[in-house]
């Protein structure tokens, strides 16, 4: 597990944004079971997550359309919630960092490690904004 000290800064660049920091199985399951759009990203230490994983998910929010909550659970800390949320992104194999969407509890948009990594922090948020315009 990594230290606390570590990820804490790595969690405020989401949870500033207004991301709700899920840590415990029950907060997952609350939230990704909630109707409308929620907007899930397991967020990780890894370069991929800080290079364009995050600042892709929050440029995504600056369009005219967006998820109506935005979640977050971190890979390799919050161990307990990311083991249920991973739960809710089969038949998806794990993978950190990742971005899912989900409408009204059911996974319609799915973003895995490999088509993060090497893709820079825009191509990421066009993805996502097109997944915003079909589903929210």
């Amino acid at each position: 597990m990594y230290p606390e000290e570590l990820v804490m800064p790595m969690k405020a660049e989401l949870t500033d944004k207004g991301f709700q920091d899920l840590r415990t199985p029950e907060e997952v399951t609350n939230a990704l079971k909630k109707e409308g759009t929620t907007l899930l990203m397991v967020n990780s230490v890894c370069g991929c997550a800080a290079g364009a994983a995050r600042p892709g998910v929050i440029f995504s929010l600056t369009g005219d359309k967006k998820p109506d909550n935005l979640t977050t659970v971190f890979a390799g800390f919050d161990v307990d919630a990311v083991v249920e949320a991973r739960k809710f992104l089969a038949p998806f194999p794990p993978s950190s960092p990742c971005v899912a969407l989900f409408k009204d509890g059911e996974l319609v948009h799915m973003l895995e490690r490999h088509h993060i990594e090497g893709n820079p922090a825009g191509a990421i948020a066009a993805n996502l904004q097109a997944a915003y315009e079909e589903y929210c």
